[in-house]
């Protein structure tokens, strides 16, 4: 395992960062049904694995990440070496004492090293220092190495936002609480 350092994002990382690929590929997704019968709304989420693996855009604008990276509450970036190798952008709401993740992105050749985990761990460990009591993650319903990640980290699957993205893909939420 590479020693992953953590600290703070600066503006002079936001080049880099926006250069990453952020895009995935994912061999299954989280289908969505949805089903209206009599008054009642029925919403049904199941694993589907695909006949060959999918490439998966990001949702959100690389390229707007500086311009967002403004009104963030908080963004690190991790390093191996002096090479940054990911980010995470972090979201304060409000007086309901919720911090959202917005983007979590590990650079293509150095995914499954641990990085998201110590990413979202570092997140964490932000978001309980400033006695917020939930953390949400959002993502595409799919992208499941992020859904695989949340339930790595104990989240529980709290909603969905149909057609939520600029590209009309559903969003995905999980949530933890702090301790």
């Amino acid at each position: 395992m590479p020693d992953i350092k953590l600290r703070p994002t600066v503006a002079t990382d936001l080049p880099h960062l926006m250069d990453f690929d952020h895009s995935i590929y994912s061999e299954s997704v989280w289908q969505l049904e949805l089903r209206r019968d009599a008054g009642q709304v029925m919403t049904t989420f199941r694993e589907v694995r695909l006949p060959r693996s999918v490439h998966v855009a990001y949702p959100h604008d690389p390229f707007a990440l500086a311009d967002d990276w403004v009104r963030k509450s908080m963004m690190y970036t991790a390093l191996i070496g002096m090479d940054l190798v990911g980010y995470i952008c972090l979201l304060e709401r409000g007086g309901a004492s919720v911090v959202s993740m917005t983007d979590l992105v590990v650079a293509g050749a150095h995914r499954r090293l641990g990085v998201a985990s110590a990413l979202l761990a570092a997140g964490q460990d932000w978001a309980a220092s400033r006695s917020h009591r939930r953390m949400i993650l959002e993502m595409q319903a799919k992208n499941l190495p992020a859904i695989r990640l949340a339930q790595k980290f104990g989240y529980e699957f709290c909603g969905y936002n149909d057609h939520y993205y600029l590209n009309q893909d559903v969003a995905i939420f999980f949530a933890k609480v702090l301790k």
